[in-house]
C-alpha cells in the first residue's frame, strides 16, 4: 500500500511539474529529504523516483515560456568555481573510480539545486519550499520527538535507511537545521491552530533532537538555541519558552543519556571521540603531502596506512571541515570556507536593508532564521561528515533568491521615485512657465 501511495504522489507530482516547472523542484525536495520510498517494503523502496522527477523537471523548464535568469553574484561565481574543483580534484584522486561515483551523486544534487536558483523566483515559491523542506525532515523530528515520549527515551532515533540522514547523529543535526525554519512558518502563519501545532512540531522536533543520544546534535542544540535568542525580538519571552521545552525535554530523557553527554568532558576515554581524531590527523596530513588531498572516497586501510598515527583505527572523518579537507585540499576547504561566508553577508545586508520597511518584514524574518540553520550546520557539522549533503546548498539558495528579490524591489522602488521626481520636476516647469 505504501509502494503505490508514494508512486501515485510521484505521478501526480510529474503531471503538475509538465506544466509548471518548479513543482519538479518541491517534488524532488519531498523526496530527498524525506525519502519516503526508503518507508515502503516493495518496488518503491529502490525505485529511482528523483531521478524521473529530475529528469521531467528539465524537460519542462525547456518548454516553460517563463522568464528564467541566473543569478550571478560573488557567491554563485566562487560556488561554480567549488564545484569545478572538485570535479578537477577527482581526476588527481587517490582512488579515482570510487571518486568518480561520489562525484557524480554530488553533481546529481547541486544540478538540481541549480534549478532551484532558475525556477524559485517568488516568495510564494520560496515559502512553499521551506514548507515542503520543513515537513520532510520535519517527519521524522514528530515522530521522533513522540517515539522518545513513549519509550521514555529508552532507545536512539534513527533516520530512514539509505539516506543522508539514515543515522543517529546525522538526523540530529537535520532535525537542528529544520527547526529554526519551523519557526519562521510559525511568525509568518496568521491560523492560530497552524501556529500551535507549529509550536507543537518545534517541541517534539527538540525531544527528539535528544532522543538520537547525539553528542554532536546535544552541543549543537545549545549553540543554535542561543543564537536563535540573540536574533529574536522578543528576548524575554523567547528565552523563558526556550528554557521550559528545553527543561520538559531534559526531564523525559534517562540515565544512560546523561552518561552518555558526561563522555563530552571524558573524550581522551572514549574510542569514538578518538577515532574521529585520528581521521582528522589523517584528512591534515592529506592536505599537507598532496594539493588536492585524497579526493573523495578515501577513507580506507590502505590511506590510514600511509597517514594516521593509529593505522587500524579506519574512520570517516565525521567532520564536514575535516571531510572536505581531507577530500579537497586547503584550497578546497577555503573555497567551501567561502560560500558559507558570502551566504552569512548576504543575510546581514538583508536584515539590515529590510530593517525599516514592513512590507519586507518576512524577508527580514527569514534572513535571520536561516543565519541561525547554518549556525546550526556550522556547530553540529563540526561532527558529521554532510559536507555535500543538500540541504545546506539549498539554504545557500534560497539565500541568493531571497537577496535577488530584495535587489528587485529596491531597483523597482528607485525607479517609481525617478519617475515620481521626473514627474515633479515637469510639474514644477510647467507652473514657473506658467506664472512667468
Amino acid at each position: 500500500m505504501r509502494d503505490i501511495l508514494v508512486t501515485f504522489i510521484v505521478f501526480v507530482g510529474l503531471i503538475y511539474t509538465l506544466r509548471k516547472p518548479y513543482i519538479g523542484i518541491l517534488v524532488w525536495s519531498w523526496l530527498g529529504y524525506m525519502n519516503p520510498h526508503r518507508l515502503a517494503y516493495g518496488f518503491a523502496y529502490t525505485a529511482p523516483f528523483a531521478q524521473f522527477v529530475a529528469i521531467v523537471t528539465m524537460l519542462s523548464m525547456l518548454f516553460s515560456k517563463e522568464k528564467k535568469v541566473f543569478p550571478v553574484n560573488s557567491l554563485t561565481i566562487i560556488w561554480i568555481i567549488f564545484i569545478i574543483y572538485m570535479g578537477i580534484g577527482t581526476i588527481f584522486a587517490l582512488f579515482p573510480e570510487d571518486a568518480l561515483l561520489q562525484l557524480i551523486k554530488v553533481y546529481k544534487i547541486q544540478l538540481v539545486v541549480f534549478l532551484t536558483l532558475l525556477l524559485i523566483n517568488t516568495k510564494e515559491r520560496i515559502n512553499q519550499l521551506i514548507w515542503t523542506i520543513a515537513l520532510s525532515i520535519g517527519f521524522y523530528g514528530i515522530k521522533g520527538g513522540l517515539f522518545t515520549l513513549l519509550t521514555g527515551g529508552g532507545y536512539k532515533v534513527w533516520g530512514p535507511s539509505g539516506s543522508y540522514i539514515e543515522g543517529n547523529n546525522e538526523l540530529g543535526l537535520a532535525v537542528l537545521i529544520i527547526i529554526p525554519l519551523f519557526i519562521y512558518l510559525r511568525m509568518q502563519a496568521e491560523n492560530k491552530w497552524l501556529k500551535w501545532g507549529l509550536f507543537i512540531a518545534i517541541g517534539l522536533s527538540t525531544i527528539m533532537v535528544l532522543g538520537t543520544y547525539s553528542r554532536g546534535a546535544f552541543l549543537a542544540l545549545f549553540c543554535m538555541a542561543f543564537f536563535l535568542w540573540l536574533k529574536m525580538p522578543n528576548k524575554i519571552i523567547t528565552m523563558i519558552v526556550g528554557s521550559i521545552l528545553l527543561s520538559i525535554a531534559l526531564l523525559f530523557m534517562p540515565a544512560k543519556f546523561y552518561d552518555r553527554m558526561n563522555t563530552i568532558e571524558t573524550y581522551e576515554e572514549d574510542a569514538s571521540a578518538m577515532g574521529r581524531i585520528n581521521a582528522w590527523t589523517v584528512a591534515i596530513n592529506l592536505a599537507n603531502d598532496r594539493f588536492f588531498a585524497g579526493g573523495y572516497n578515501h577513507w580506507s586501510k590502505e590511506t590510514f596506512a600511509q597517514y594516521a598515527p593509529v593505522p587500524d583505527d579506519v574512520h570517516d572523518a565525521h567532520s564536514i571541515y575535516f571531510e572536505v579537507l581531507g577530500e579537497q585540499g586547503y584550497m578546497g576547504l577555503l573555497l567551501f570556507f567561502t560560500i558559507f561566508f558570502l551566504s552569512w553577508r548576504y543575510l546581514a545586508k538583508i536584515i539590515h536593508s529590510t530593517k525599516e520597511h514592513k512590507e519586507l518584514s518576512w524577508a527580514n524574518d527569514l534572513a535571520r532564521i536561516l543565519q541561525v540553520s547554518l549556525i546550526a550546520y556550522a556547530s553540529g557539522g563540526a561532527f558529521l561528515g554532510l559536507g555535500y549533503w543538500d540541504l545546506p546548498y539549498h539554504l545557500m539558495a534560497i539565500t541568493v533568491l531571497l537577496k535577488q528579490l530584495i535587489d528587485a524591489k529596491q531597483e523597482e522602488k528607485i525607479i517609481v521615485k525617478k519617475e515620481e521626481n521626473s514627474i515633479e520636476n515637469k510639474i514644477i516647469k510647467k507652473k514657473w512657465a506658467w506664472e512667468k
